[in-house]
């Protein structure tokens, strides 16, 4: 969420600067000599279709860029720590389990990185979570990568059918998101990079973990609110992302289910109309919005006039999530393993 643009560059590289492996011997067509064969017998050149987008890939990608932690955390997750060559964008510290693997992957920025610090790497991959990370004023536009031969990859989750991203609220779904648009990024991502089993694995184990943690659970009549960030003008979910996904994995109910936007922008008078039973609070680390810890909007909720007398803040009924968890990734079924602990802890199951 919240992209600020960059500033526009030339283009510095040359798309055989980019592709050209140094001191390789090439084939009469620009293919290192070796390469061709091995690509062929592993299923390159591989083109996915990818957000409107055709992404051809003639070899696995070993110098990859992902600009968002989403991204990044499947790429991690996929074993890939050695074929990035740079992350960026991060709201929370990295999965449990992968700090070693990220410890290894220099970091361009924690917000935006320019167009020309992504350049400097010499990608052969670009991947993105969010449509406007490689839109205008983002990174820089799909187009601008792939004229210099470097392919994109963008986050389905974000381009699923149904999804606008050119209304209010970082966008508005039609369809809410389900966890099979998720596993096929997962999927997406490991054929790119060639390591199809790790996919299947990866996929294989967060289905497990979602039965788990809903076996048994009946949370059915319990409302839930969730803040992602902002005190004066809050960030609520809407229906259908990947809080929607959450909510309705717990068999829970969202107050504010009859909007579509991914993220409105509600007042406090409103959320005191609804009153929720629990309230999902994002526990950010990133510093662009106000009340980004779970810390600083409690805080916020039991001081100010209009939030205090919630049922959900008058019985500290609070459930703590990453940034990351309450948007589309692999994530999104950790907040599903939090918010299914947190409504069990707080006794509102049946």
């Amino acid at each position: 969420m919240f992209r600020s643009p960059v500033r526009p560059v030339a283009l510095l590289l040359t798309s055989a600067a980019l592709l050209t492996a140094c001191g390789s011997a090439q084939d009469p067509d620009g293919t290192a000599a070796g390469e061709a064969a091995g690509s062929a017998a592993t299923g390159y050149p591989l083109t996915l279709g990818n957000c409107g987008h055709e992404v051809t890939l003639n070899s696995a990608p070993r110098h990859a860029v992902s600009l968002n932690q989403g991204s990044t955390e499947i790429l991690l997750s996929l074993g890939l720590a050695d074929r990035l060559a740079a992350t960026a964008t991060w709201t929370d510290p990295v999965l449990k389990g992968l700090e070693k693997a990220n410890a290894s992957v220099p970091r361009l920025a924690d917000n935006a990185p320019s167009f020309e610090k992504v350049l400097d790497t010499e990608p052969d991959f670009v991947t993105a979570s969010f449509v406007s990370t490689l839109g205008t004023g983002g990174v820089a536009t799909r187009e601008q990568f792939e004229k210099l031969g470097v392919p994109t990859y963008v986050s389905p989750s974000d381009c699923a059918a149904g999804k606008d991203n050119d209304s209010a609220g970082d966008g508005s779904r039609s369809t809410p998101l389900t966890l099979d648009t998720v596993y096929g990024e997962i999927h997406d991502l490991a054929r790119a990079f060639g390591v199809e089993e790790r996919g299947d694995k990866l996929v294989a184990g967060l289905k497990e973990r979602v039965r788990e943690a809903t076996d048994g659970l009946d949370a059915s009549g319990v409302s839930l609110m969730y803040w992602f960030a902002n005190s004066q003008s809050p960030y609520l979910a809407g229906c259908c992302g990947a809080p929607g996904a959450i909510t309705r994995a717990v068999g829970a109910e969202n107050v504010f289910s009859d909007t579509h936007d991914e993220w409105p922008q509600i007042n406090w008078e409103t959320v005191a109309d609804r009153d929720p039973d629990v309230i999902v609070l994002g526990d950010l680390t990133r510093k662009s919005q106000t009340a980004e810890t779970a810390k600083a909007k409690i805080r916020f909720l039991e001081t100010n006039p209009a939030t205090r007398n919630l049922e959900a803040v008058r019985k500290k009924r609070y459930v703590l999530l990453s940034g990351q968890a309450m948007n589309p990734s692999l994530r999104t079924v950790e907040g599903i393993e939090q918010v299914a602990t947190g409504l069990r802890d707080l006794g509102l199951v049946k």
